[in-house]
Formats: structure tokens, sequence, C-alpha cells
């Protein structure tokens, strides 16, 4: 064991009842670096508790109990990496930690439970976590939180069943078990009384699904019985057609109205067009990245590329210069890794497409696949978003980019506009990445995918593509545990590929009890 790729067998590092047996050892420069970014988190971590409002909201709100498990969190997707792919995936998941910790500042410090500071709940905008903030980008003197990022969608990234006790609360109250568990989740917070209450309006998009809009009703329902005023962008639903584009404009002119008349801030055009720029190089610069992967020498892939971008994409949106300082850096690594054909894992057998909507309790699934069978996660569904540029100068112009980005956004892009954006684009995206295999994830409870599952076959018949099913149930692993997911890469690897493991020590992982 070292600083080459491979030099151990990862699967060891895993023990009954344990996350890990011990720390991997990457050689002294690339272990001695990883555990100095481990330390920088642990002391992240313990300001932010050092703060009262925060170190009581710990103790309020069930779900803050998971966030002990930041650090395994970044642990388990930056397995098996080296030198500038592990520089990378640091550079990523550190300031998405500090991002989601400054909301969770935000979201105590305000709250009425805990900070109870009104001015600043006065200046703070509740968002729907499924929806794009880039609406803020026009008020500089607002702050957009989202409760639901921190206690459900980073909740369970950091703990796979951190929401299963909200699951069971929402069903106990009628609600149909087969009901996508993200919203369920968010409208089982609401039930249990276990968010922050803060804001002094909120905003919410009829996002991706029918689920999504009976999370959003809950919330709205709750929203209301606390003073707090909602709005919902409801963005057209065949948003390829140029027909809608007016009214999508429109909507987005209403909700910024809105915002103004709650806030009594006015909508800043030279903050939003400061915010544009910022946005385009960070397109620009990702767009780049994906280009790479193209190649014959991919570099920033894997939940590493798409947990990093959805909230550089959706949460960000160009209102944060720290996320453009760490693209300049994770582009300048990513040339030189690719000017030196550097590999991310050791072996590359399979350039794969990763298709659907992802097992939100196994992101460090796609890590699994390059390290155990040599697949190469190149890109997933939720990273192919437009990555064009918005104008920086055009105030018209201005509100038709906006629709169009609330019109594209992650997940919606792909549930809404016809079977073409979800079938039809798939394919051009394997010929696009030169990819000789999918991965895709059968969400049970996603009925829109599902519904699909004979076109997707058929049409990879047709076009020769190897497509490997892996089912999950989003959040909630007690319906699929994780060995479920390997077990369906390892059945198609072996009984139809005929191929070995890269490392066979990761096949079957006792991981039941790990965060």
């Amino acid at each position: 064991m070292g600083a080459k790729l491979g030099s151990e067998q990862l699967g060891k590092l895993y023990t009954t009842g344990k996350t890990r047996r011990r720390r991997e050892w990457r050689g002294f420069r690339d272990t001695f670096y990883d555990f100095s970014r481990w330390l920088s988190i642990m002391g992240m971590l313990t300001r932010f508790l050092a703060k009262p409002h925060n170190l009581k909201a710990f103790f309020r709100y069930r779900w803050m109990s998971n966030y002990v498990a930041v650090p395994s969190m970044i642990d388990r997707h930056t397995v098996g990496l080296r030198g500038k792919h592990l520089r990378i995936a640091h550079l990523e998941y550190d300031l998405v930690a500090k991002d989601v910790a400054g909301l969770l500042n935000n979201a105590f410090k305000s709250d009425r439970r805990c900070g109870n500071d009104k001015k600043l709940s006065q200046k703070c905008v509740i968002l729907d976590e499924n929806e794009m903030f880039a609406i803020m980008c026009g008020f500089p003197n607002l702050k957009a939180v989202s409760w639901e990022t921190a206690a459900v969608y980073a909740n369970v990234l950091l703990n796979g069943a951190g929401v299963t006790h909200y699951l069971d609360v929402i069903q106990e109250m009628g609600v149909p078990g087969d009901v996508c568990p993200m919203p369920a989740a968010e409208a089982g917070v609401v039930i249990d009384d276990d968010f922050p209450i803060y804001g002094c309006c909120a905003i919410s998009c009829n996002t991706t699904c029918d689920g999504s809009l009976m999370g959003n009703t809950i919330m709205d329902k709750r929203y209301e019985g606390l003073g707090i005023p909602t709005f919902q962008i409801a963005a057209p639903l065949r948003h390829t057609e140029k027909g809608v584009q007016e009214y999508a404009a429109q909507e987005n002119r209403n909700a910024i109205k809105f915002i103004e008349e709650k806030t009594g801030e006015k909508w800043d055009w030279d903050y939003y067009f400061a915010c544009m720029k910022r946005f385009n190089e960070e397109n620009r610069l990702r767009k780049e990245w994906m280009e790479i992967s193209r190649t014959m020498y991919p570099q920033v892939i894997d939940a590493n590329l798409t947990l990093y971008g959805e909230t550089a994409y959706m949460a960000v949106a160009g209102r944060a210069q720290a996320f453009v300082d760490v693209d300049r850096k994770i582009t300048k690594l990513a040339r030189k890794a690719y000017e030196n054909k550097e590999l991310v894992c050791k072996e590359y057998r399979h350039r794969a497409l990763i298709w659907g909507v992802q097992a939100q309790y196994y992101t460090d699934f796609l890590p699994w696949l390059q390290n155990c069978w040599g697949i190469l996660p190149l890109v997933d569904m939720l990273s192919c978003v437009y990555l064009g540029q918005y104008s920086e100068t055009d105030k018209e112009q201005a509100m038709y980019d906006l629709a169009k980005i609330y019109q594209e956004m992650i997940m919606r892009n792909r549930t809404h506009g016809g079977y073409e954006v979800l079938l039809d684009d798939m394919f051009k995206f394997v010929d696009y990445y030169n990819c000789d295999m999918v991965i895709l994830w059968e969400h049970i409870s996603c009925k829109a995918l599902d519904g699909m599952h004979g076109m997707f076959e058929q049409r990879a018949r047709e076009k020769g593509v190897k497509l490997v099913w892996v089912n999950h149930d989003l959040m909630d692993p007690r319906i699929v545990p994780r060995q479920n997911l390997r077990d369906d890469i390892n059945r198609y690897m072996r009984s139809i590929m005929r191929e070995e493991p890269v490392d066979p020590s990761l096949e079957v992982i006792d991981d039941t009890n790990a965060w």
C-alpha cells in the first residue's frame, strides 16, 4: 500500500459494525494532505458549534446529529484518489461543507427558537431546495436560505438513514408509501415541526413531479400559519417550446415583484449582471471539465462532479466569488493531470453515462464503480444542464435568460419537456462522451422514469449500448440496501460481461451500519 493507485484492497478498510478500520494510506504526501483537510473540517465543525444559536439548534433538531458525519462523508467520496484528483475532490467538498455551514448559521441565527435575530430573519428569503437560487442574484442585501437543503438533502448524504424517521411520520399521516421519498421527507419534517422558523417570505417552484407539488403544498400551508407569505414560480412544463417563453419570463418578473413587496428591497441590475458574469465563467470552466471527459483521460468525474456541481449551479448560481476561485483551481489541476495523462483509478475498462435519479443515500456508489470494476462514471444526468452564456448587459434578455435557467434547472430539465429530453438526449450524450455503457438508476418511487423502462431497453438494443439497471429508493435504504445496488452491477459484470473485478475486496462490503 502506498502512493500508487490500487496499491491496497479498499474493501479491507471496512469491518462489521464500523465505517472504517482506519484511514486509507496513500503514501506520506497524500496521506498528510488528506489528514490536514480532515483536521480543517473538524475545526470548522468546532467553530460552528461554538456559536450559542448553533449549539442550541444541535440539540433542538433531530436531523442535526447527522452533521457529525461530515468528515466521514468526504472520506467516502475521496476513496482511492491520489495526487491532483485528491486535491480536486477536497477543493470541492471542503467548499460545499463551508457553504452549507453558512446556510445553517443564517437559518439558526434567525430561527425564532434559537437565535431569534429578527433583523436577520427579515432579510432571509426561504427557497425550495429543488429550485435555482438565481432569482436572488438581483438582491444583494437579502439572504437565500433553504432549511430543506440542510434538513433533507444534505442530511441524507451524510447519513443514508438520516430521513427515515420523517418518512415514517408522513406515512402515518396518510401519505402513500410509494410517493417519492424526497418531498415526502420534506413534508415529514414539517409535520414533525422539526424545522427552523425564520424568513420574511418564501419562494417555491413547480419543480420535478406531482410528489414535489404535494410537499410544497404542505409546506406552504405551514408557512401561511406562521405568517410567512409564499409565492410559487409556475415554470412551463413544455419548456423546449418557444411559445411558452414569454409566460415563463413573466413568472419570474412576478416573483421578483413579490420579493420586493415583502422585503422592501429593490432588484439591483448591477449586482445581477455581476452574478451572471461569475455564473458564465463557472459554466465555461465546467464545460471544459466535461470536454476533457470526452477524451481518454477524463479528470473531473463521478460524484465529485455531481455534488459540487449541484451546489455551485443550483444553490450558488454565481452569487459567491469563492466558487469561481475554486473552479479556476480545479481547472488548472485538471489541465495538468490531462497533460500528464494521469488516471483517476487503477484501471479503465468501460466508459459509462449515469442516467436517472441517483440514490441520495449512496452517492459514493460512483467511486465504487471505478474502484471495483474499472467503470468510469464520466457524467451523470443531473450534470447535463445548459452550460451556455447568459446576458451580462441586456435587461430584457436577462428575464428570458432567468426563465431558461428555471425551466432547465437540474432534474427538471429531464422530467419535463417530453420524452425527448429524457430518452433521446440520453443517447446523444452516450455518443458525445463515447460511452459503451449506461448505468440507469431505477428509482422505484419515480413513476415517470419507470414508465419508460421498455423504451430505454429497446433503444439500447438498437444502439448496441450496454444498459445496466440499478434499483434504489432515493432516500430510504431500508427498501433497497446499499449492497443491493452493488449486487445489481456485480451480477451484470459477471454474468453478462464475464469480467472479474479490479478490486475483489469491494464486491461485497459489510457497510449496513455505516453512515
